[in-house]
């Protein structure tokens, strides 16, 4: 499970048209030795969509036909483009990115520049014929936020996260990414730990940190089955990963809650509720020292990580 957070490149890719129609503009551009992409932008609600009537991304009466013109377009960008990928199209993102950069939101260049701005990379997902109505429009919502976090994440360690101190390749920085990478790999290994211990089973986790400018938080679902497979959403890990690295580095105070149901089909389809918390203050996470309630979930002190192989 162990990985890097690494930066998403999107240099070479195309920002795809937005207005989900056949004349629907979209630019392309291949670069030497790169992979061709497609990016679009989703609205994820209808109020959501009631607002960008305004700007004309969309000829569709109503959200619904929106949608399944939306589906439509991805299912064709699917069979042209190398890789689909797509986010949240937040009209109170736009307005503000459109008044900051003196762009037109009715035309569709602002529209492209908002969605491959690259501090906004962390909230693009790759799309690989999911169910838009389903849940991929949900995901794109939590990628959004996750973003947001990220890159809260990432300013808190001085741009460490993923490009290091300011890009810069002097001593001081090579330190500082190093610093970083061992926060990072230690902030894997925490989670790991807690997989581990917790066994085969469907679970959540939820993680608190407390960090100036506002708290950091993370959740995640997780599927865990006999044979120590783990089957979670790539950005909620990285999102994890990435806050459990931002709370060691800084020492920040903290709570993690994992709960749901353990056991697996292997045992005669048994399945017990299990709820755990841990906590921490400074380098090290471990049990919390007394009963924790985290967004309404109730969780007994956890088992130690220290012991979990």
């Amino acid at each position: 499970m162990s990985r890097n957070s690494r930066p998403r490149r999107i240099s070479d890719c195309t920002a795809g048209g937005f207005r989900p129609n056949a004349r629907a503009p979209h630019q392309r551009h291949r670069a030497e030795g790169a992979d061709q992409a497609f990016v679009i932008g989703v609205l994820t609600s209808a109020a959501d969509f009631e607002r960008a009537r305004a700007w004309r991304v969309t000829d569709a009466p109503d959200y619904e036909r929106y949608l399944a013109d939306t589906a439509e377009l991805l299912a064709e960008a699917q069979r042209r483009f190398d890789t689909v990928r797509a986010r949240m199209f937040h009209p109170q993102d736009f307005a503000e990115f459109c008044v900051l950069h003196g762009l037109d939101p009715a035309e569709s260049a602002a529209r492209d520049r908002y969605l491959i701005n690259p501090p906004l990379q962390t909230q693009l997902l790759a799309y690989q014929g999911e169910e838009l109505a389903g849940d991929f429009v949900p995901r794109l919502v939590r990628a959004r936020e996750n973003g947001l976090t990220l890159c809260h994440a990432d300013l808190l360690l001085d741009g460490g996260l993923y490009e290091g101190a300011g890009g810069g390749a002097g001593e001081a920085d090579e330190e500082h990414g190093r610093w970083v990478r061992a926060a990072h790999q230690r902030g894997t290994e925490v989670f790991r730990q807690m997989l581990v211990g917790a066994g085969a089973g469907v679970y959540e986790l939820r993680l608190r940190l407390d960090a100036p400018g506002g708290r950091l938080s993370a959740a995640a679902r997780i599927l865990q089955w006999e044979d120590g497979v783990v089957r979670i959403n790539d950005e909620d890990l990285e999102l994890v990963c990435a806050v459990l690295c931002a709370g060691l580095a800084l020492e920040l105070p903290g709570v993690a809650v994992l709960h749901g149901s353990q056991g697996s089909a292997a045992a005669c389809g048994e399945y017990r509720p299990a709820a755990w918390a841990w906590s921490s203050g400074g380098p090290d996470w471990a049990p919390a020292a007394r009963p924790v309630r985290l967004d309404g979930v109730a969780a007994q002190p956890g088992y130690s990580l220290g012991t979990v192989c």
